[in-house]
């Protein structure tokens, strides 16, 4: 099926049950709660054997790897298909992470590639909320290197040399291939990330299943790829403005606003070449584009602009948060 013009796209989640999940997802999306842990809600997915399927509208029930093959560029943009060939670049996620998850760490695109056939993982972490005392990892403490490394996986020291910070709202941590990471108990965090679903698990606390049996670690993969230097601060600084684009995030895989909205916004996006993704984190919007599709859009839920769509207007219920990303122009 070929349409004459494509509209903003709503997908149906896939929520992932796992052991460290909670229950916030589901009331978060306005989806009736459970007793299932989930711990992740891919918004908008082209991981394989994950697909995201259209939930609305006339293209309802196509998976995101039809529309990339039927649609290409008008769907994701001249540049971005030519960069990343016909695998939708981004995965966006909600994590509510009830318990510490693993140490872990990612490979960038060149050892992605030679090892997996992969692209790497940069992502980022915007807070939606937080327990009192919510604690993550980003990053090294102290000068570290791949001998330090392993000498603390033997010894069970790794998560006295990482970067510990207590999070808050509207905490924002870049994550560059290579950073050591891991969230902690009483996160909620929106992820925005490379297409890939490579993980090194450095460290796991020690931690065994019903069997008694500890999961695998990779230590020799991570030590290649961690980056090793010693940053300031891993947190991100912005300063928030009400009506208006505030830059979080700008690397060659993705770029991210924060959009605190009250007013409507109209964005031009005729020189992008990019798809560009909402992420309704607080509130409810319209969003209309420039060929007068409609869509509402509620807390909890996430929309996929077409590249071939010149501009778009943010019509705010009240008052509304959103996360606003789209792949740069190769630089």
């Amino acid at each position: 099926m070929s349409i004459q013009s494509l509209y903003p796209l709503t997908f149906a989640p896939l929520l992932k049950e796992v052991i460290w999940g909670g229950q916030a997802i589901r009331p978060f999306k306005g989806l009736e709660p459970d007793e299932k842990k989930i711990g992740e809600s891919w918004e908008i997915s082209h991981v394989d054997d994950n697909y995201s399927v259209v939930a609305e509208g006339e293209l309802a029930g196509k998976s995101l790897d039809e529309l990339i093959q039927t649609y290409g560029e008008r769907l994701v943009g001249k540049s971005v298909l030519e960069r990343f060939g016909r695998r939708f670049p981004l995965l966006i996620k909600f994590i509510d992470a009830r318990d510490y998850l693993s140490i872990q760490v990612h490979p960038d695109d060149a050892l992605g590639m030679a090892r997996h056939n992969s692209f790497g993982k940069t992502e980022m972490w915007y807070v939606i909320s937080a327990t009192p005392g919510a604690k993550l990892y980003s990053g090294f403490a102290v000068q570290s290197s791949p001998e330090d490394y392993v000498r603390r996986i033997e010894e069970g020291t790794i998560v006295e040399a990482l970067a510990e910070y207590e999070v808050r709202p509207g905490d924002v941590f870049f994550l560059p291939a290579g950073r050591v990471h891991a969230i902690g108990a009483g996160c909620f965090i929106a992820e925005i990330q490379q297409t890939s679903n490579i993980t090194y698990r450095i460290y796991d606390y020690d931690r065994t299943d019903a069997a008694g049996n500890k999961r695998e670690l990779h230590t020799e993969l991570a030590k290649d790829a961690i980056d090793y230097r010693l940053e300031q601060d891993y947190r991100t600084a912005y300063t928030p403005a009400p009506d208006q684009p505030v830059e979080l995030v700008s690397c060659r895989y993705f770029e991210t606003n924060l959009l605190d909205l009250e007013a409507p916004l109209s964005r031009d996006w005729s020189s992008l070449d990019s798809f560009v993704i909402y992420i309704c984190m607080e509130g409810k919007v319209s969003l209309r584009d420039a060929s007068g599709h409609e869509v509402k859009l509620h807390q909890g839920q996430s929309v996929l602009v077409p590249a071939e769509n010149p501009s778009l207007t943010l019509i705010p219920k009240g008052k509304v948060k959103l996360l606003e990303t789209y792949i740069p122009q190769a630089k």
